[in-house]
């Protein structure tokens, strides 16, 4: 997965609470088998006053001229919450979403960005608030910063905000690896333990013998 480090990008405000992962991407627009091709169908419910001929709803944060090209929600209280849809976290990848910034997140749709690589980035609800009041006025020239190893978001005005992450979630988007990948750095161990435990326990796995 793609590594996060530091990030440089428009943010645009979303801030309900309570954004479940069927507005993110609601179940109808979920017709491939892939991760691919998701994007057009992110938060479909709000973009479009007509989600069969795609008009867009121009009064919705991301079609708005000023918001093209975002790469970072801000958004309100247990963003992702609902269900285990990985898919919402796909849409959100394939859109161009780097990080969402949040006072708090559904558990499992935290989980699925960081073995995605978007950043949830926690934050109090005020200094949400203010973040999103200063990018409103010119959000291609107010451009936020996040810097995952410093735990810190800086915006142009001088201000900066430190926000919060598990530092075993910080350490996965810092080295670019999913739980998989992860536990392969381990791999010689893993097959040394195997081979010791058969060895002493022969009967545990009945289908190797000392041969294979």
């Amino acid at each position: 997965m793609q590594k996060f480090n530091q990030h440089v990008g428009i943010a645009a405000p979303l801030l309900r609470n309570n954004i479940d992962t069927d507005a993110i991407i609601p179940s109808v627009e979920m017709k491939r088998v892939s991760k691919k091709g998701l994007a057009d169908g992110l938060f479909a419910a709000w973009r479009y006053r007509d989600r069969v001929g795609r008009e867009p709803d121009m009064d919705f944060v991301l079609n708005q001229p000023g918001y093209q090209g975002v790469s970072i929600l801000l958004c309100g209280r247990n963003f992702g919450c609902g269900s285990s849809r990985e898919h919402a976290v796909w849409a959100l990848d394939e859109y161009g979403i780097r990080a969402i910034i949040a006072p708090s997140f559904g558990a499992i749709f935290s989980a699925n960005c960081i073995a995605n690589g978007l950043l949830p980035a926690c934050l109090p609800e005020a200094d949400i608030q203010s973040l999103a009041a200063w990018v409103a006025g010119a959000p291609h020239n107010r451009k936020l910063e996040i810097d995952l190893p410093g735990r810190r978001i800086k915006a142009g005005d001088g201000q900066e905000y430190s926000f919060t992450i598990l530092d075993a979630d910080a350490d996965m988007l810092l080295q670019g690896l999913d739980p998989i990948a992860l536990t392969l750095q381990h791999k010689d161990a893993i097959e040394t333990f195997e081979q010791t435990s058969f060895e002493q326990r022969p009967w545990v796995d009945l289908q190797k013998t000392p041969d294979n």
